[in-house]
């Protein structure tokens, strides 16, 4: 009988570059973005479309080498929705053995469980207005723990009326290192936002998207 030929692990790999980390308790920092292809979610405010069918195939071996070549020591694995691919597991734990930070930026739509402990999880809850609410998987929740973030993209006061009641339901500040709210961009002024949860008194953290100040909104790699 002949010998089965094992298989090497691929990614669909849309972009690896590295910037300044623009959103999460992380921002602000160097990091290199793993970004990877794909996503089964269509939210109405996404800024990254070209990652939905964009990318090549690589080995594993390869993205973790190119990753490491630029000398950083934060790494985000991104998308896209990194966890469609089954590689982007063995990537992260990869990455961790090899003594990076690692942030994973999840739909919350796709099993959190089985990524490596090590991994930061920075974890969506898409409001009513990204119009994929619906694809929430709530399971998450049990999964969440003091190395993770929660975030809520808010583009209206529906949406920040949505997020704050799981905010409160799942008493998420107590359950994750952070509770990140974020506006959705050109959609509604931030000043809103932090009105409503200065007069909530919620324990969230407000945030911009960085990235979208320093460069041209439009601009990849960044």
């Amino acid at each position: 009988m002949p010998t089965a030929i094992p298989k090497i692990p691929q990614l669909t790999v849309n972009e690896i570059f590295l910037s300044v980390q623009g959103e999460s308790t992380w921002a602000g920092l160097r990091c290199v973005f793993v970004r990877l292809t794909a996503c089964d979610l269509r939210c109405s405010y996404c800024d990254t479309t070209y990652a939905f069918s964009e990318g090549k195939r690589r080995p594993l071996a390869e993205v973790v080498a190119e990753a490491l070549a630029f000398d950083c020591p934060l790494v985000e694995v991104t998308g896209g929705e990194p966890l469609l691919q089954p590689a982007a597991l063995p990537l992260m734990t990869a990455l961790c053995d090899a003594g990076r930070t690692v942030l994973l930026e999840t739909s919350g739509a796709h099993d959190i469980s089985r990524v490596d402990p090590r991994v930061h999880r920075i974890m969506d809850l898409k409001t009513p207005g990204s119009g994929e609410c619906a694809r929430n998987l709530w399971a998450n929740i049990d999964h969440l723990t003091p190395r993770d973030e929660v975030k809520f993209v808010i583009g209206s006061r529906e949406d920040y009326e949505w997020s704050r009641e799981q905010v409160r339901k799942f008493d998420l500040p107590r359950r994750v290192n952070a509770v990140l709210f974020s506006p959705v961009f050109d959609r509604i002024e931030p000043v809103e936002i932090v009105n409503w949860i200065l007069e909530d008194k919620l324990d969230v953290r407000f945030q911009l998207q960085l990235h979208k100040f320093i460069w041209d909104p439009r601009q990849r790699g960044v």
